[in-house]
């Protein structure tokens, strides 16, 4: 007759203790996923289906190779995915948005936080980018308010603003309703850490080289303390040192920009490359991964279709900038003085009532 013998309690103690150890792992590893979201960033992605190098979305080395990039996406576990404009070529119709990006990045369009490219607007308003992510007749949803195209939300202990650098279809400048609701926005939302993003970059070597129209949104980011702009429209990848104005290098409370223009359209040749650049690359398609921890971040160039890194690193937050931090003085100040108004009204009225 076989007898099973009971280990000795030490050792089941031993293995109790453990399955405790490896749960409270598993649960902080958990909580520490939460807390730095991962996300991915591409834009310049889908090509006309009716185009010659289509191919249902493989293409060939140098275009349409939307399917292929999606796949990798797929393949991570994103929280997000920041579709960095121009989605839908040539002209961003709610017909090819079906057809050519639905099939591809369009998988998953509910976790996409997109941005309006200038390829968008060749449709009039570019009422389809709007409907693809808003629904049709929804004058606000997941791309913003039709009429606008900025919004901001928080992920994790992010702040993450979007806006809509076609200067030529909405004001851009200075004293345009889009840069009053931007200052206030960081004002509103004064995290250490803040992510932008658009399609049009400042600094760029690409073809397109720096574009002036959104010198506007630079500097009040910088003077607001974001840490990353995300663009796209060359198409290519680049990475710039930490900058204020004009090119100027700063590595205390300077913004990072990348720009991400190689989500499967095509490929363009860099240029001569612009001060403060630190990586570039114009042959391989791929997207940007980052991992936007409290008070860190840190990021990867991911090329399709097996994963490789290109371009990886990690930077702190920079403080919150001087803009949000004159804000917030003045609000203390006028929180202050109104309690006080409010103790001398007590007293007053004790002093009268005694």
């Amino acid at each position: 007759m076989l007898t099973r013998r009971e280990p000795p309690a030490i050792t089941r103690l031993v293995v109790a203790s453990l399955l405790v150890l490896l749960g409270l792992s598993a649960a902080v590893a958990a909580g520490a996923r939460a807390r730095a979201p991962m996300i991915a960033a591409a834009g310049d992605i889908a090509c006309d289906p009716l185009g010659r190098f289509y191919r249902r979305g493989v293409g060939n080395q140098f275009h349409c190779r939307q399917m292929l990039t999606s796949k990798l996406i797929l393949r991570g576990r994103y929280r997000a995915v920041l579709a960095l404009g121009d989605l839908q070529y040539p002209n961003g119709s709610l017909r090819k948005f079906r057809r050519s990006y639905g099939q591809s990045w369009g998988r998953f369009k509910a976790k996409t936080i997109p941005v309006p490219g200038n390829h968008e607007f060749e449709t009039p308003h570019a009422s389809s980018y709007f409907t693809y992510f808003n629904g049709r007749g929804n004058v606000t949803g997941r791309a913003g308010h039709r009429r606008r195209g900025w919004y901001s939300r928080e992920l994790g202990r992010w702040h993450l603003i979007v806006l809509n650098s076609n200067c030529a279809r909405v004001r851009c400048g200075p004293r345009s309703q889009q840069a009053d609701w931007l200052r206030g926005d960081l004002r509103r939302h004064p995290n250490r850490c803040v992510l932008a993003a658009y399609h049009h970059p400042r600094y760029s070597s690409g073809v397109h080289e720096e574009d002036q129209d959104v010198s506007t949104f630079w500097r009040i980011l910088h003077r607001g303390g974001a840490d990353v702009v995300l663009n796209g429209h060359d198409h290519d990848y680049e990475r710039f040192a930490p900058q204020g104005s004009r090119h100027r290098l700063d590595r205390s409370h300077g913004v990072v920009e990348f720009v991400v223009g190689t989500g499967g359209h095509s490929l363009f040749k860099l240029g001569r490359p612009a001060p403060n650049t630190r990586a570039s690359q114009d042959q391989r398609f791929g997207f940007l991964k980052l991992r936007l921890g409290p008070g860190r971040y840190r990021w990867n160039y991911k090329i399709a279709p097996n994963g490789r890194s290109f371009d990886a690193g990690s930077r702190r937050c920079t403080p919150i900038g001087p803009m949000v931090r004159k804000y917030l003085r003045a609000k203390r100040k006028r929180l202050r003085n109104r309690n006080r108004h409010r103790h001398g009204a007590r007293d007053a009225s004790g002093v009268l009532q005694g």
